[in-house]
């Protein structure tokens, strides 16, 4: 077998075992996907009239629309939280310095973690638009070139966010500490544009919702989706997810082939 072809069936195997953890031990992801969803329901029928006047909406409906992109990103930085405290506890226990020493591809090991997790995040929003769709979002006016664009960009930011997990994780000298250090791919959402638009905010909180790669990321799903305008939002959003898959590369490898003290 060339060198190829024992990349990809290394990190294959690795790919089978983080799914096998992923099932056999579901409810970290769980309780993960369980933070956007309960904010989906808190938002859309405790607080919907008040926010859909607030953003000049006629009925709950608007805001509902107005609302899903966010929650859709936000349960991807929530999801990718379970991969980082998977990998922090992979190299608390051992195993990461015992694939070290076997003759297996160095790379498929963190392929492994980064490709299951994307799969998760994938399916975690795939969940939560079903239960966006059970209580009302539409999205009616967008066309088949949209859908696979607003598809790829879910998969690009998931893809970048799950590199920066990884590398969190790495860094992290425990589980607990890796959960913590990941926080804010969650929160971060809470102050973009997810819930309210940026223009509405305080003049000195603003820049915090604008200057973030979130923000960008939901302006433009929410613009694929929805036939709102994107602007500049489109490429910036690029820009943000390669430069953080980049970023977390370079650091999860760095820590990967770092000797372990």
């Amino acid at each position: 077998m060339n060198a190829l072809s024992l990349a990809v069936r290394d990190s294959t195997t690795m790919l089978r075992r983080n799914l096998l953890h992923a099932r056999r031990y579901p409810s970290l992801t769980l309780n993960l996907l369980l933070t956007p969803v309960m904010l989906l329901l808190l938002f859309v029928y405790v607080f919907g009239d008040v926010m859909s006047a607030g953003i000049g909406g006629s009925d709950r409906s608007e805001y509902i629309a107005y609302l899903v992109p966010g929650i859709l990103m936000m349960t991807i930085g929530g999801t990718v939280i379970g991969t980082a405290v998977s990998v922090a506890t992979d190299m608390n226990e051992g195993i990461v310095a015992r694939f070290r020493t076997m003759a297996i591809h160095r790379g498929s090991v963190l392929v492994g973690h980064v490709v299951g997790s994307v799969l998760q995040c994938i399916a975690g929003v795939l969940l939560v638009g079903a239960v966006a769709v059970a209580i009302g979002f539409r999205s009616t006016d967008a066309t088949a070139l949209e859908w696979l664009a607003a598809f790829g960009l879910i998969a690009l930011f998931a893809l970048a966010l799950t590199w920066i997990a990884v590398g969190m994780g790495m860094a992290s000298p425990n589980a607990e500490a890796a959960g913590n250090s990941a926080q804010p791919l969650i929160l971060l959402p809470l102050v973009s544009s997810a819930f309210i638009p940026p223009d509405t905010m305080p003049g000195w909180f603003r820049p915090i919702a604008e200057y973030q790669p979130f923000t960008p990321a939901i302006e433009t799903l929410r613009g694929l989706l929805l036939g709102t305008g994107i602007g500049d939002n489109g490429w910036i959003a690029v820009a943000w997810c390669l430069g953080l898959a980049v970023l977390g590369y370079f650091w999860s490898a760095s820590k990967f082939d770092a000797d372990p003290k």
